[in-house]
């Protein structure tokens, strides 16, 4: 059996109760905490027969590596990885395939917060490179706050590569943010059907090589001075705009 992964925090482990209650092996919760909100955690897991172990402040810091556990630790079966074969299972199943991609997204508070996003507006899945950045970490989960339990993450060996071939089989566009000459306001992009939206970090933004299969240059408009935001943010801004007109063009 695979080594355990360990969620913490409530949103994390009461997302994952709610849709993945399987996948849990144990549940660790703080001694003496009796709250409303571990109640719930507690009642979600009794109809599975999760076991339920007490532990300490620092027996739940040591599993969860932070002391930001919120009192509530899970110990969980790993989900599998997914990977290139699986975008065109997500295709094969869906028209308006809407899709976040991140280009060297590195800290996982970022891309926790990208998730968590991406979740709510409704992504079908985020796809980073598998070298150089961030991958579902506890810590990104927990910033999640049970997004990462309801869109898929995809990891690729080759991220330009991915575009490419979305681009060839499935007549996905790819849409990248950044400040460029050549970039258009993402309002006046069109951001209808099949759709890639390509974020890159805030100090370094999209390589060349990815720019090179982005089918649109957008950047989002700011007033003042300001040259850019954290990713998470302006991630939460192009995909609202995103759904905005998407959303615009579903209407009968």
């Amino acid at each position: 059996m695979a080594k355990p992964e360990y969620y913490y925090g409530v949103h994390s482990v009461e997302s994952l109760l709610s849709l993945e209650p399987e996948r849990v092996l144990t549940l660790f919760t703080l001694k003496g905490r009796e709250d409303q909100r571990l109640q719930h955690i507690l009642e979600l897991a009794e109809p599975f027969g999760i076991s339920v172990q007490k532990a300490s402040r620092d027996s739940l810091e040591k599993l969860a590596g932070l002391p930001y556990h919120q009192g509530v630790v899970a110990a969980v079966r790993p989900y599998p990885v997914l990977n290139e074969q699986d975008l065109d299972q997500i295709f094969a199943s869906k028209k308006d395939v809407l899709l976040l991609a991140l280009d060297q997204v590195t800290d996982p508070h970022n891309l926790g917060a990208c998730v968590r996003t991406a979740a709510a507006m409704g992504v079908d899945a985020v796809i980073v490179a598998r070298d150089r950045s961030a991958s579902l970490t506890p810590t990104a989960r927990k910033v999640a706050a049970g997004g990462a339990e309801r869109v898929k993450f995809i990891q690729v060996t080759n991220l330009a590569r991915t575009l490419a071939h979305l681009k060839d089989r499935h007549y996905c566009r790819v849409v990248g943010t950044m400040l460029d000459e050549t970039a258009k306001s993402i309002q006046d992009c069109d951001l209808s059907g099949a759709l890639v939206v390509v974020m890159g970090a805030e100090d370094t933004g999209l390589r060349p090589i990815t720019q090179s299969q982005c089918d649109e240059k957008v950047y989002i408009p700011m007033a003042g001075d300001l040259q850019s935001l954290n990713v998470s943010v302006a991630t939460g801004m192009a995909l609202y705009e995103a759904c905005r007109q998407r959303n615009i063009t579903h209407q009968p």
